[in-house]
């Protein structure tokens, strides 16, 4: 199978344009950077078409450690599950590296961002072909780093750079959690492969199994940016608009629900982390929506909208229906990369502007990138007989089934959806233009992949993944019910129905809401103040505490004044000392005499008491 050619591609594309890239001219940058990432593509295709899935396909290469009875592999390893991230990561990656080649023409350090994008894709690769937890840490935590650093990819912009410490920093909270987890699993079944903890895990107590479940949640809430870590992935849209819709919403933000999925062993035998995650899902996709209704900032509405679509894909899990889960993931990675590259195809035709209350009347000037991005407005509105129709109501009836107040919960967040959604459709695209740059249609690199993610957003839900998923995943017993989803669809057209009477038929209904409900508004609008509340009592208690206690009171009073006080009593010896070396001759003879006489004396001592 040679698994390992599949990561190692991007990786080899990163190492050529990161060491030679500075010296290519942009056509080979983009020829090593796109051409690594569609052979990786055709790899992925070629070993799925040669391999029977419902078997074990796992390749290993080395032992990577051994210590006393725990071993660990470096082992990769393809099943039904793998095979359906494995093309959302290539397929979905290989049309969003096309796309930047026509989005960053004109920025600097063009083959840095191309070899971060293909390093970013090497590590969300070796994450989803892992084997065992170990290796699959491995990519977790590359594709923490080069979020990091694509997110600060504009490093001489301080708001950049805050954005990348931000996401790098709550990260490593869920990440903690991830490793506390593995080394709960070594304890209780010496192992961290995949096969060896699964089929341990029916064997082992409730308790040991909701502990690593209720870890491995907490991992994924911070990769997936669920409450309450969700604040990092907002602030993550500072960088380019590729990045958004590669990292932030079709690939690395869905690793936590990759990852919780991969689990359902562990989970099916823990009820109460798995309700846990169903609780944490659509309490993140409703709060999530709320925000969404009063952001201004074309890709913050999109930032808003993927936390609250994560918490959904959270929400299918935690309710059972992995595969119902799995599917969201997949028709999500479609729409919602389209209305980020859809977004970024805007604020390219407006010299930068993001601000929609500075655009408007925008589907003449540039009608390919309004229809594209029209057709994933319907999607993720869960407008049958769209991908998101399918993939959304298949969650829902699942809630339903595990709880009916999470259905209704969910219910309404769609609606919610389907209204910011066209909100932003309608303050970008119609009414008159209120912006000063000259808009244009981008150039046809970025148009294509905007086609073609529209063509999958429109009939992804065609692709039979949940039948697919099923001979993966335990089935859940969650009948089709029409009047479930009749009532879900009808809350999508009601969210767009508003969303035309108050943008489009009463266009100054909005403003007068906004003022009746100012309190209201300004919260929502100031995303509830959590970056505030969580400045004030986390982050400036941490800081002022590093440094009185760290800095002050350890480093400087204590480490410092240890070091300081051996100087100064170095000194202070070396003065005495210096008063023997004063250069006179009489005194050095002075000195003679007095160790002569000291010397007799001692040796007439010695003598005596023999």
């Amino acid at each position: 199978m040679q698994l390992w050619l599949i990561p190692l591609l991007p990786f080899a594309g990163f190492l050529v344009n990161g060491l030679a890239g500075r010296r290519f001219p942009k056509g080979a940058v983009n020829a090593v950077a796109i051409g690594s990432v569609l052979l990786s593509f055709a790899w992925v295709l070629k070993t799925l078409f040669t391999i029977n899935l419902d078997a074990i396909n796992q390749e290993h290469y080395f032992t990577w450690i051994q210590s006393g009875a725990l071993t660990v592999g470096c082992d990769m390893a393809v099943d039904r599950l793998t095979a359906v991230m494995l093309l959302v990561v290539t397929g979905i990656g290989s049309l969003i590296h096309i796309y930047s080649i026509g989005y960053m023409a004109h920025e600097g350090g063009y083959y840095r961002f191309f070899s971060f994008l293909n390093l970013f894709m090497f590590f969300m690769l070796v994450l989803v072909l892992a084997s065992n937890y170990l290796v699959m840490f491995v990519g977790w935590e590359g594709v923490g780093l080069c979020s990091y650093l694509l997110i600060g990819f504009y490093f001489d912009k301080k708001f950049a750079t805050n954005a990348g410490n931000k996401a790098f920093i709550v990260n490593r909270i869920g990440d903690f959690g991830f490793s506390l987890a593995m080394f709960y699993m070594v304890r209780n079944f010496g192992s961290l492969d995949f096969g060896t903890v699964f089929k341990a895990a029916p064997g082992a107590s409730e308790a040991v199994l909701t502990t690593i479940g209720l870890l491995l949640m907490l991992g994924a809430c911070g990769k997936s940016a669920q409450l309450p870590l969700y604040v990092w992935l907002p602030d993550a849209m500072a960088g380019p608009t590729p990045v958004s819709a590669l990292i932030h919403a079709a690939t690395m933000v869905t690793a936590g629900v990759y990852m919780t999925a991969r689990s359902w062993v562990i989970y099916t035998h823990a009820p109460l982390a798995l309700n846990t995650i169903a609780i944490i899902g659509v309490a993140t996709a409703f709060f999530a929506a709320t925000i969404g209704l009063a952001q201004t900032d074309i890709k913050k509405v999109f930032a808003y909208s993927t936390v609250s679509q994560l918490g959904y894909m959270f929400l299918g899990v935690g309710s059972g229906a992995f595969s119902a889960g799995i599917f969201h993931l997949m028709t999500h990675a479609f729409f919602k990369a389209l209305l980020f590259l859809g977004s970024g195809s805007v604020i390219h035709a407006l010299a930068g502007e993001q601000d929609m209350r500075n655009m408007g009347g925008l589907r003449h000037k540039i009608p390919w990138t309004f229809w594209t991005m029209m057709c994933a407005a319907v999607a993720i509105s869960g407008v049958p007989p769209t991908s998101g129709f399918f993939s959304k109501d298949s969650i829902l009836v699942a809630a339903n089934h595990h709880a009916p107040w999470m259905y209704w919960l969910g219910v309404v967040t769609a609606g919610m959806t389907a209204f910011y959604v066209f909100r932003a459709m309608f303050l970008t695209f119609f009414g008159e233009y209120r912006g000063h740059a000259h808009p244009h249609e981008s150039p046809p690199l970025m148009t294509i992949p905007l086609a073609m993610l529209a063509l999958l957003s429109l009939g992804g839900g065609y692709i039979a993944v949940p039948a697919f998923l099923g001979r993966f995943f335990p089935t859940v017993e969650a009948p089709e019910d029409f009047t479930l989803v009749a009532i879900s669809v009808a809350f999508g057209l009601g969210g767009i129905a508003l969303a035309y009477l108050m943008y489009i038929a009463r266009p100054g209904m909005a403003d007068s809401l906004a003022g009746g409900l100012k309190g209201l508004y300004s919260l929502v609008y100031n995303k509830y103040f959590v970056d505030e509340i969580y400045d004030a009592a986390v982050v400036k208690p941490v800081v002022g505490g590093s440094r009185v206690v760290l800095w002050k009171g350890m480093d400087v009073g204590f480490i410092d004044g240890m070091v300081n006080g051996v100087g100064a009593l170095a000194r202070r010896t070396g003065a005495v000392l210096r008063l023997l070396q004063s250069g006179n001759i009489r005194s050095y003879a002075t000195w003679v005499l007095f160790g002569s006489v000291v010397v007799i004396v001692a040796l007439e001592l010695g003598g005596g008491a023999r």
